[in-house]
């Protein structure tokens, strides 16, 4: 069974600076990896199709599928696990988390939908007018 993560994009501050920030990774022709300190014990499940759910600011913003995990080797400390991400981020409908540290498991029935994209160039709604439209219950 598939099983989600869910972590804070510490030092970013919109869903675009993430996107750019990891643009210029891929660009630079390296892989996107994310140290953390612990290893999932779900490894299995999360390799199964499982994604990372980006928090940024207080809102789940966007997910990224998760490729693989790595032993990441640190001279000055004990070795990290390294999460291998696929390039591109999806936004998904905003939602409000409270803050944690590390990561914390998604099972699939928490997870919010993807936006939709506009057919014609695929760009989703801008997330401050999703989460306006979502706020006045539009959405």
């Amino acid at each position: 069974m598939t099983v989600h993560l869910k972590k804070l994009s510490v030092g970013i501050d919109t869903l675009e600076s993430l996107v750019t920030r990891q643009r210029q990774v891929v660009d630079a022709g390296r892989e996107l990896l994310h140290p953390t300190r612990n290893w999932p014990r779900r490894k299995e499940e999360l390799l199964d199709g499982g994604s990372l759910y980006w928090i940024i600011k207080g809102q789940m913003v966007a997910r990224q599928p998760i490729k693989d995990f790595i032993e990441v080797l640190q001279p000055d400390s004990k070795p990290k696990c390294g999460i291998i991400l696929e390039p591109g981020l999806v936004p998904v409908w905003p939602r409000k988390e409270k803050i944690f540290q590390g990561w914390r498991y998604l099972e699939s029935s928490d997870i919010p939908a993807d936006m939709p994209t506009n057919e014609t160039d695929e760009t989703p709604m801008p997330l401050s007018l999703a989460k306006e439209l979502r706020e006045l219950g539009l959405l």
